[in-house]
């Protein structure tokens, strides 16, 4: 069998960096535990939102929690009452898993506004997901989400693939479609990647997309460091 590497980690320092930016060698264990279930608890409350990725950026007695979604409005909800009401329970929720109870951390939430959603992976696969829930047919989802990508100018090429018990067949199979150029081999290649579960009527089904946006050069990230 091919042995698979996750898109995003393939390219970390060439086209991607981590989503949780800090390094402890005596605290790896407990931060790498509380970036998941802090994750876990944001996504699970905002997917429905336009969530596209969570990133993480700790200091001493700091974790910066950064939110980049396509629909900040609903987040932040009218005076700011949403975030408010959103931090109160990342807050609580934090106080219970957090290794070290001696110290205090201070958690500050930054909402990002994602600019082209729909050429957006994660957002995209939740879309489709969304879709899938509603009963929709999935080959239509499938054209019709490939079509709406394709019209954005940067995206170079698209593919999407749906794994389950499709339109309640008794055996689960494996569908997908694609258009344009994929180029998954190669490193500088700008991909979009996400995976999302879409919870059936018959089971769940695997939602899996690509993205590609064209290739990044040095002189690319030089001014987009500048």
């Amino acid at each position: 069998m091919g042995k698979k590497v996750h898109p995003l980690v393939f390219r970390i320092g060439e086209t991607t960096t981590w989503r949780s930016m800090w390094f402890s060698l005596k605290k790896y264990k407990g931060f790498l535990k509380e970036d998941y279930y802090l994750r876990k608890l944001v996504t699970d409350k905002l997917k429905k939102q336009g969530l596209s990725k969570i990133e993480m950026e700790r200091s001493e007695n700091e974790l910066k929690i950064i939110i980049h979604t396509s629909r900040p409005g609903l987040i932040i909800g009218k005076g700011g009452a949403g975030i408010e009401t959103l931090k109160k329970e990342i807050d609580n929720f934090y106080k219970r898993i957090r290794e070290d109870k001696s110290s205090k951390t201070n958690i500050k939430l930054q909402i990002e506004e994602v600019s082209k959603p729909e050429s957006n992976a994660q957002i995209l696969g939740q879309q489709i997901a969304d879709q899938m829930e509603k009963r929709m047919p999935f080959r239509r989802v499938l054209k019709q989400s490939i079509e709406k990508v394709m019209q954005n100018s940067e995206v170079k090429g698209v593919k999407i693939m749906i794994s389950g018990r499709l339109d309640g067949a008794e055996m689960a199979r494996t569908e997908w479609l694609s258009k344009g150029n994929i180029p998954l081999q190669t490193i500088r290649a700008d991909i979009d990647y996400a995976q999302v579960n879409a919870y059936c009527r018959y089971g769940v089904s695997g939602i899996k997309v690509w993205i590609y946006k064209g290739e990044v050069f040095k002189e690319q990230k030089k001014e987009n460091k500048k």
